[in-house]
């Protein structure tokens, strides 16, 4: 048995849990799950049925994680090698931007994608506070830096990456330089193409299928 159980649906947010995986080379099986179809073991780690959810098969018992943040950082403290997670220096600004992509990045695609528009004078209300003061937000920082912590690719990158390259190619963030350069750089990543590669072809075969 693999170190991780890993349950995935390629054209779900298990691309994140795959590209976090790959760069952490941890060894891990994966359970392609049907969203119309989940598998019990799935559901009986975690009842609402999430992609990605992984099982880390421990000494101890196994450890189940889900919410594709949390996974990110969760496998970069489990890494043979530590050098995904923040130097003290840099805790900072991961843990930042980590969560700002877990939270007003997300929300504000998402409200704006299901039409949602906050009224005026209640952003204070919104995690977010509005679309676009989120977008300024994310690219003030990243056209300073060229990952999230400034100079070196982190876990968190994976995260943030994840949502800026989705957002480039399916239209829910604008074309700024700093998000295509960004953006840029993670495709650029040997563990980004290998998972896309694998996770293309899987979309591929059930599309033809």
């Amino acid at each position: 048995m693999a170190d991780i159980t890993f349950f995935h649906n390629p054209m779900s947010r298990g691309q994140i849990a795959h590209w976090a995986l790959r760069e952490a080379g941890i060894d891990f099986d994966t359970v392609l799950v049907d969203s119309e179809a989940k598998p019990q073991a799935l559901l009986d780690a975690n009842p609402m049925g999430k992609i990605p959810t992984i099982i880390h098969h421990t000494s101890d018992g196994d450890i189940t994680v889900s919410e594709a943040p949390a996974i990110c950082h969760y496998l970069a403290e489990i890494a043979p090698r530590q050098t995904l997670l923040p130097t003290p220096r840099e805790r900072g600004a991961y843990y930042r931007w980590l969560f700002f992509a877990a939270g007003p990045l997300e929300q504000a695609i998402t409200a704006r994608s299901m039409g949602w528009e906050v009224p005026e004078g209640r952003a204070m209300m919104a995690g977010f506070g509005h679309y676009d003061l989120t977008m300024d937000t994310l690219e003030w920082w990243l056209s300073d830096h060229d990952y999230v912590c400034g100079d070196r690719f982190t876990m968190a990158d994976v995260y943030v990456g994840s949502a800026v390259d989705w957002g480039m190619a399916f239209g829910t963030m604008p074309e700024r330089p700093a998000f295509s350069a960004y953006a840029e750089r993670m495709r650029a990543r040997d563990a980004y193409r290998a998972a896309k590669e694998i996770d293309n072809a899987k979309i591929a075969e059930a599309q033809d299928g």
